[in-house]
């Protein structure tokens, strides 16, 4: 486990999921990227964010919790932008085949 990830108590990944649909861990943390987002438009430091949102030890590697923050921000941003749309459609989708 990476060293900022000691005594993380809100189940955090070292790095955000980057893949093109949406995962069972960006559900998890919808409320996350939520308060990132927030953050963000209030123009927070990131290390007040990653300690205070992410639950990180930033003293203990401020790099990796640097690049674990910033991997939960872009996320953060593509589920607001295309993740959203693409979760509707799947949703959708799974709706429709249920009802057949």
């Amino acid at each position: 486990m990476a060293v900022f990830l000691n005594g993380c108590r809100v189940g955090i990944a070292e790095r955000a999921p980057d893949g093109l649909t949406m995962t069972d861990y960006d559900r998890v943390q919808m409320l996350t990227y939520a308060r990132l987002l927030d953050a963000e438009r209030d123009e927070y430091d990131w290390t007040d964010v990653a300690l205070e949102v992410l639950d990180l030890d930033v003293a203990a590697d401020a790099a990796g919790a640097r690049h674990c923050w910033q991997s939960h921000l872009d996320r953060a941003h593509w589920i607001v932008g295309e993740g959203l749309a693409a979760a509707i459609v799947s949703d959708a989708k799974s709706c429709r085949n249920r009802g057949s």
